[in-house]
């Protein structure tokens, strides 16, 4: 496998993350568990195995036990040839203090790091961007744990533009750790509406590692139209659709549908799955580097998300999959927004 460097980290990391975010995570309308502790630690086996090293993660993932379990599964593994990237935002220990102040951000890092049985985190996001603590006071104490070695670079998540802007704004007039890598929502089918944001990313050299990269499995090709109805579909069993009330207010839609059938149409020319075109297509970001944080649920689903790695795009197929979103007069098709 071909390793990527992850912005201006320096970090060599694989072309695609393994996102855990499905690990002891239990749906309260169904009480489907995503994926338990026997089965975390296969899926770590087979991504490690396969020279998969750059693992997402977060203080609140299954209530602590992503965490705890990424820890057990690395205390028989080197710890340096990983790359750990957790998160804060949410508490894990207090309902009083969900939020980026000073107290949280020190507790819910402490806490992740006792949780991975690790000194430090590679990457430590600010899950969300916090309105009500202003943003200098979180970058100083996420700048005060780099200068003790328990976070070594900084990034964020979910936020507009601007206060992405304002973040590297005053991380730079009061030199303070600034960001270097992000996690937006952002895939084949949802590309002008952070547009913005993955502008500043271009601009400032920042790393982006988008989350639901195959729209919640939609961009998979698994789930097919029912008739002509935008929102009727053949839902397969035990998909993400079957058991999440919100898959499709979130991922189905008349420009989703567009963008799937050239993802396919590609697939097919390049002798590969949806899945991996969907994904190579991120990889291949002209802008900026790009990681995909993919969460399979099964070794099969990590074998073919890691076959994105090996195989390739024309400029014509990339473009292809882009100008989708739009119908013949060049209006975008619409989302559920």
């Amino acid at each position: 496998m071909e390793y990527r460097r992850l912005g201006t980290t320096g970090l060599e990391v694989s072309p695609v993350c393994l996102g855990t975010w499905r690990f002891g995570m239990e749906h309260e309308d169904s009480g489907v568990v995503e994926t338990g502790r026997e089965e975390a630690h296969e899926l770590l086996d087979a991504f490690a195995d396969r020279g998969g090293n750059f693992i997402d993660t977060a203080n609140g993932y299954g209530g602590g036990d992503s965490e705890r379990w990424i820890g057990e599964w690395l205390a028989d593994r080197d710890r340096e040839d990983y790359v750990l990237a957790s998160k804060c935002y949410w508490s894990t220990a207090s309902r009083f203090q969900e939020n980026l102040s000073r107290k949280n951000v020190r507790a819910e890092v402490a806490g992740s790091l006792e949780r991975l049985d690790t000194d430090y985190l590679d990457v430590l996001y600010l899950h969300r961007f916090d309105d009500g603590t202003p943003i200098e006071r979180t970058l100083r104490t996420v700048d005060d744990l780099v200068s003790e070695g328990r976070v070594h670079h900084v990034g964020i998540s979910t936020c507009d533009a601007w206060k992405l802007t304002k973040g590297l704004w005053k991380a730079d007039v009061n030199n303070y750790e600034a960001f270097t890598v992000t996690q937006p929502l952002f895939h084949a089918a949802y590309y002008e509406d952070v547009a913005e944001y993955l502008a500043v990313c271009a601009d400032q050299d920042l790393a982006v590692c988008p989350y639901s990269p195959l729209a919640g499995g939609f961009l998979t090709g698994k789930y097919e139209r029912v008739g002509d109805g935008t929102y009727d579909l053949d839902v397969p069993e035990d998909s993400r659709g079957e058991f999440d009330e919100m898959f499709e207010q979130w991922y189905v839609s008349e420009r989703g549908w567009h963008v799937l059938d050239a993802v396919r149409a590609v697939a097919e020319e390049v002798d590969a799955t949806p899945a991996q075109v969907a994904l190579r297509w991120l990889i291949d970001q002209p802008e900026f580097t790009c990681v995909p944080i993919v969460g399979a649920r099964t070794v099969d689903q990590i074998d073919e998300n890691l076959g994105a790695v090996d195989i390739s795009l024309s400029e014509a197929q990339f473009d292809r999959i882009f100008e989708a979103r739009y119908d013949e007069d060049g209006t975008l098709y619409r989302t559920n927004d």
